[in-house]
């Protein structure tokens, strides 16, 4: 079993930053990809930027440019570095990794983010 354990969410004005990490444990296997989506309310869950064992990452259109996803694969974490950010972001961000190796697909508990105008 893996467990998700995400931190950083809170309350920022428009332009400013938010720095949103996840702590992975358990049974982690070296092949996975860990990413952080958002769900808005009322709106579906969507994805925010992933990043492969590799290195390789993507991102949605929506965050490019102002969004950067890092990971720290000794640790098990993944970070989002939100910078620039706009009322459109707010929304509850959840972390998630999906392993290669076993085919599952684990989430955390979610974390909000609330950027007032």
């Amino acid at each position: 079993q893996v467990q998700l354990v995400e931190s950083g969410g809170g309350l920022v004005q428009a332009g400013g930053s938010l720095r949103l990490s996840c702590a992975a444990s358990g049974s982690i296997f070296s092949l996975n990809v860990m990413g952080w989506y958002r769900q808005a309310p009322g709106k579906q869950r969507e994805l925010v930027a992933a990043i492969s064992s590799g290195g390789g990452t993507n991102y949605a259109a929506p965050v490019k440019g102002r969004f950067t996803i890092s990971r720290e694969n000794t640790k098990g974490t993944v970070y989002l570095q939100m910078n620039s950010l706009k009322p459109e972001d707010t929304g509850v961000y959840y972390c998630n990794l999906k392993s290669l190796v076993v085919g599952n697909d684990y989430w955390g508990q979610g974390t909000q983010v609330t950027v007032s105008s």
